[in-house]
């Protein structure tokens, strides 16, 4: 097992495993969660002990059911949660992060210059501006954590994936409550019939739970 050199704590297996030999700037960003984006209001303060668990691995591993050289849309990125722990499992993966407030957007900026991921754009605004629509629309997936209940979350998300594109939406154990509650709204916006699909079992303690739906 390593060990974080910013903090001596033992780094979690699963690390290593799946972000290889990016696993330093794993590492780096983990630093910057627990620094820097504590101070600024992007983190928790009490996220800290469980940054990597919470907040990276289990981000880190949706990038299981994409394709390789896949174009994805990450929508409300706040401190870059998914895009940029996807982003460093999956340097194929061409992920656009879409941020509407400036001081996050300035740290997601700051972030990826420092981890030199050259996969990864920063756009501010909000996902279902119009601009927004037509510049960034036709990926692949399109991600989300903790945006939105899952009708609204659709409404916003599918319009900027191709036809047949996905939205995968990272959620809680609510999910099933919310497909049943919002197909309706789901469907309105385009969007064929959700599942639920669990990612990362096969190396992490507790899998992460994903809605996906299809646009129509």
């Amino acid at each position: 097992m390593g060990r974080d050199k910013h903090t001596t704590t033992p780094l979690p297996p699963e690390v290593t495993t799946i972000f290889g030999d990016r696993r330093d700037r794993a590492v780096a960003y983990h630093e910057s969660l627990r620094t820097d984006a504590t101070t600024r209001g992007l983190i928790g303060p009490r996220e800290a002990p469980r940054l990597w668990e919470r907040h990276i691995l289990n981000c880190a591993v949706i990038g299981e059911v994409m394709v390789n050289g896949a174009r994805v849309v990450d929508i409300g990125s706040g401190a870059g949660l998914p895009g940029i722990p996807l982003a460093l499992a999956r340097p194929d993966l061409d992920i656009t992060l879409i941020e509407p407030l400036l001081r996050r957007v300035t740290y997601l900026r700051e972030t990826i210059d420092t981890l030199g991921l050259d996969n990864v754009t920063v756009v501010r605004g909000r996902a279902e501006e119009k601009t927004i629509i037509t510049q960034h629309r036709g990926a692949d997936y399109v991600t989300s954590r903790a945006v939105a209940p899952l009708g609204k979350l659709m409404q916003w998300s599918l319009p900027l994936t191709t036809q047949h594109g996905l939205v995968l939406a990272m959620k809680g154990t609510s999910a099933d409550d919310e497909i049943h509650r919002d197909q309706k709204a789901i469907s309105a916006a385009g969007g064929g019939p959700c599942t639920i699909i669990r990612v990362g079992s096969d190396v992490l303690p507790e899998a992460t739970t994903i809605v996906r739906c299809e646009r129509r």
